[in-house]
């Protein structure tokens, strides 16, 4: 499976590597790590993905993942960024998330059903990514932490992750 490749049905399965190769992976939990993680981002000018913690799309669905992207990008419209909703391997979740207008999910299920699942978030223009990215930065541990410490968290972790990939 790789981008944007087809795989012989139409389907585009997404190949993690493609999709992360020179993007940092920053797990945001809450509305407040996702504002600064695109306020970092937007700052050094660079693109960022934003992903669930693992499984949110079964515990807290595609309606609050939505509204916390929609909402964070309203407060910095500059950052550029990709938003992935982790289904774990709920099939139902993966489904309903890419009907809920989720852009991109990761859904570690079984091969057939990431197939299916292919074409219809191919129909909604929504990824579909079938391994969880390593984060450059989960801010779990950050949860209370107060809007500038993320901010820098942040920033320092792009900043370093630039330099890496860099070298």
């Amino acid at each position: 499976m790789g981008l944007l490749e087809p795989d012989g049905r139409g389907r585009q399965l997404f190949r993690l590597d493609a999709l992360t190769l020179d993007t940092p992976v920053i797990v945001v939990h809450a509305p407040a790590h996702a504002v600064a993680a695109l306020t970092a981002a937007a700052e050094v000018g660079r693109e960022v993905i934003l992903a669930s913690a693992a499984e949110a799309g079964i515990y807290a669905g595609p309606a609050w993942w939505r509204e916390l992207i929609a909402a964070a990008r309203a407060v910095v419209p500059t950052a550029q960024s990709t938003a992935l909703l982790d289904c774990g391997d709920d099939a139902g979740a993966a489904q309903g998330a890419i009907r809920g207008g989720a852009e991109g999910i990761i859904f570690t299920g079984r091969a057939e059903i990431a197939g299916r699942l292919a074409d219809i978030a191919r129909e909604r223009d929504c990824r579909l990514v079938t391994e969880r990215p390593d984060p450059a930065l989960d801010l779990a541990a950050e949860f209370f932490a107060p809007p500038d410490r993320l901010r820098r968290r942040c920033a320092e972790c792009l900043s370093a992750y630039s330099s890496i990939r860099s070298d």
